[in-house]
């Protein structure tokens, strides 16, 4: 799995306190058989330690099926009202076959702007 993030100038108003960034995510089925993303869960927490906590079905309003050795990548945003934060999460997945589910964590990740003063991560 991997996570970059991006900050978007062009959507954000830092006079009026909203900052905006896109971060794109890639994940791999490295197993032996089919698994399907079916809900995400995000702790998204910003400069000043306020987390909001976001779930939902799928991801970008999908509900993937990765065969073995395929992955999938999307795009997706948050803003915040501070410079910067992170976010850190976790998908949570179902095998078809067997109805067996598992999470896979999704590391913390910075959201970082060219306004921010500090880091708090």
């Amino acid at each position: 799995m991997s996570v970059r993030s991006f900050f978007l100038a062009d959507q954000s108003q830092p006079d009026e306190s909203h900052y905006v960034w896109a971060y794109r995510v890639k994940i791999e089925n490295q197993g032996n058989e089919p698994i399907q993303l079916v809900r995400r869960t995000w702790q998204i927490t910003d400069a000043r330690g306020r987390t909001q906590h976001v779930h939902g079905a799928g991801v970008v309003g999908e509900q993937p099926v990765l065969e073995p050795g395929e992955s999938f990548e999307y795009t997706s945003g948050t803003p915040l009202d501070t410079p910067s934060g992170f976010m850190v999460g976790a998908y949570h997945m179902v095998v078809p076959s067997s109805g067996e589910s598992f999470d896979v964590a999704i590391p913390a990740f910075s959201l970082d702007s060219p306004h921010q003063s500090g880091r708090v991560h």
